[in-house]
Formats: structure tokens, C-alpha cells, sequence
């Protein structure tokens, strides 16, 4: 087995559970309640790893400083996703924020000058046709 295949399989599951809990959780709790118990959640994974870890985080500013804008975007994704369940259907609200590669692929064409075939790119433009049929 290719050593990415089992993590990627793993995320896949996991954020599949991740995109699904929230509508349940809207029933019981508002999403600014709700995002403070993920953080919590977050806490506890970051533990594990640093216990993995035996305390020795590498660090250096541009990694430390992309992580924590990185773990700022994420929960912030996470509060606005909750927003979003509470307020509308999680088949609709799923899909098109499990489209946010798209903007992910955006990024890496203007910043790392990476490019894409013609393939990709077509489906690239379906991904967005696809936001307007969902959402209309």
C-alpha cells in the first residue's frame, strides 16, 4: 500500500463524520457554543501528538507563524460551517464547502505557479456549475 493511500482514506472518513456531526450538534447547541467544544476537541488531538511528539515541537517564525494562521482559518471554517448547518440543509451546505479545493487550486496557480491540464481545468469549471445547480 502506498504510504499517503491509508492517511487519505482516514481523512476522507474523518472529515466525512466532521462535515456530518454538525447538523446534529445544531439541535442541541448554537454555533458559537459548539465551536468552543471543538476547540476542545482540538486541544486534546494537539496533546496526543505532542505526548507522540515527547514534547519536541520543531519551531522557527514562518512555520509557527503559517500554523497558526492556518489553525485560525480552520476553526474559523469550522465556525462558519456551524453557522451555516444551523441555518440550512447540510445537503446542500456539504457539497459546496467540500468544494473548496477549487479556491485551494486557485491559490497554487498564482502563488506556487502551478499549473493544470485542460482536464483539470474543465473539471475545475463543472465544480462550479455544480455550486450554482446545488444551490438554486
Amino acid at each position: 500500500m502506498r504510504a499517503w493511500l491509508l492517511p487519505t482514506l482516514l481523512t476522507l472518513i474523518t472529515w466525512g463524520f466532521w462535515a456530518f456531526l454538525p447538523k446534529l450538534a445544531a439541535k442541541y447547541l448554537d454555533p458559537q457554543s459548539s465551536i468552543i467544544y471543538q476547540v476542545l476537541g482540538g486541544f486534546l488531538v494537539g496533546v496526543v501528538v505532542l505526548i507522540s511528539l515527547k514534547f519536541q515541537v520543531q519551531f522557527n517564525i514562518p512555520g509557527f507563524t503559517l500554523s497558526l494562521a492556518i489553525g485560525i482559518l480552520g476553526f474559523f471554517g469550522a465556525f462558519m460551517y456551524l453557522v451555516a448547518v444551523s441555518r440550512g440543509p447540510l445537503t446542500l451546505v456539504a457539497p459546496i464547502t467540500a468544494l473548496y479545493p477549487m479556491f485551494a487550486i486557485l491559490l497554487g496557480l498564482i502563488f506556487l505557479q502551478e499549473t493544470i491540464s485542460i482536464k483539470q481545468a474543465a473539471g475545475i469549471g463543472l465544480s462550479l456549475v455544480a455550486i450554482y445547480l446545488i444551490s438554486s
